[in-house]
């Protein structure tokens, strides 16, 4: 979820390439679709800066240095170890925290700004943390847009220009078919094809993730784990770097096409095959983004939608509240200086208004001082 407070600060803020509406508005798309939400996002504002080749030219750019990073992890994961390496990595997820606060404070001001609004992003994020289960954001959404009906239909909205997407109707019919073809077919085609092998099975995880990017784990365990493609102890290696590493939480999938062992006696490069493992987690959830981006401006300036569209964005600071609770803070903030770290982080960006790549340099290289000198 940081990724989102980053996408505001730069294409928000410092651009201005789109609102905090329309942001707000594909945060929710996203959440209410399968996939990674922060590639989802990511890929979606590349469409509506620069068309089908800004979406690609975005889910790239957000995606390939922490790709070529967990593909570097998958050749020498071996061998990094030290107090002063671990030290950086937790310095970074302070700075995740950080980020994410900035984000809440700043996405509820112009989508939760009323009464009504905040108690709608409380209740949100009460139900996203307090009841299990991989469906309840995409419940939550769900109820947020019941209850703006229920608010506000009878009042008299603005017109709102919604998001304006150059895509066609058409298209948007084709990708939704092509989505499924895949998930069909790819299964029945693969074959003894190694790498197209590796793409059906990641395609398959990609494709039944909903609740964000940490649901892929356990299903990308049972594609790659219980055939014995990849071993446990890797896996969990694996994992441990994805969770440390800046970028989506889907470059995991590079790592474990890098590491995989197929037994189909076909050789298939550790680079292709993470790339293909990659290709295919991400593909599903990109498909079906692009699927519904075609509808979505004309379903926004329907009266009945804006109104949904204010329950919708309220509930949505509340599952960045949650995510902000859960997992980073209970999983960062560890010890009381971690905290203070957190807090100098949220101040350097709120009150200094630094750009990010500072509070990172400041926030991590403390707490590897903090580690040389054995505090």
């Amino acid at each position: 979820m940081a990724h989102l407070g980053y996408f505001r600060r730069e294409l928000v803020e410092r651009r201005g390439w789109c609102s905090e509406q329309e942001l707000g508005e594909l945060i929710a798309l996203a959440q209410s679709l399968p996939g990674p939400a922060s590639s989802q996002v990511g890929f979606a504002l590349g469409i509506l800066r620069a068309g089908w080749l800004g979406g690609l030219a975005a889910w790239v750019g957000f995606t390939l240095p922490s790709a070529l990073l967990m593909l570097g992890f998958a050749m020498m994961h071996g061998r990094l170890a030290g107090a002063m390496g671990v030290a950086l990595l937790h310095g970074l997820q302070i700075v995740a925290v950080a980020v994410v606060a900035q984000a809440v404070v700043a996405m509820q001001r112009s989508l939760a700004p009323d009464r009504v609004r905040v108690g709608m992003a409380v209740l949100a994020a009460s139900v996203v943390l307090l009841v299990p289960g991989q469906f309840v954001t995409l419940a939550v959404i769900g109820g947020g847009a019941l209850a703006g009906l229920g608010i506000w239909r009878r009042v008299e909205l603005a017109d709102g220009v919604g998001v304006s997407l150059p895509l066609l109707k058409g298209a948007g019919v084709g990708l939704a078919g092509a989505f499924l073809g895949l998930l069909v077919l790819l299964p029945v085609v693969a074959g003894r094809a190694g790498w197209l092998t590796v793409f059906a099975a990641f395609y398959r995880s990609g494709a039944l993730v909903f609740g964000g990017g940490h649901v892929v784990l356990p299903l990308l365990e049972g594609t790659v784990v219980v055939p014995g493609w990849v071993s446990q102890e890797s896996f969990l290696a694996g994992y441990g770097a994805a969770q440390a590493l800046p970028g989506p939480l889907f470059s995991f999938a590079a790592y474990l096409g890098a590491v995989i062992r197929l037994p189909l006696g076909v050789e298939v490069s550790p680079y292709v095959s993470g790339l293909v493992a990659l290709l295919g987690v991400s593909a599903p959830g990109l498909l079906l983004m692009a699927a519904v981006m075609p509808f979505w401006g004309a379903l926004r300036r329907n009266g009945l939608v804006q109104a949904a569209l204010r329950g919708v964005n309220a509930v949505v600071v509340g599952i960045l509240i949650a995510a902000l609770y859960s997992p980073l803070w209970t999983s960062t903030i560890v010890k009381t200086r971690d905290f203070w770290l957190a807090l100098a982080g949220f101040a350097m960006l709120t009150v200094g208004r630094l750009p990010p790549w500072v509070v990172v340099a400041g926030v991590a290289g403390a707490t590897v001082l903090m580690a040389v000198f054995g505090l």
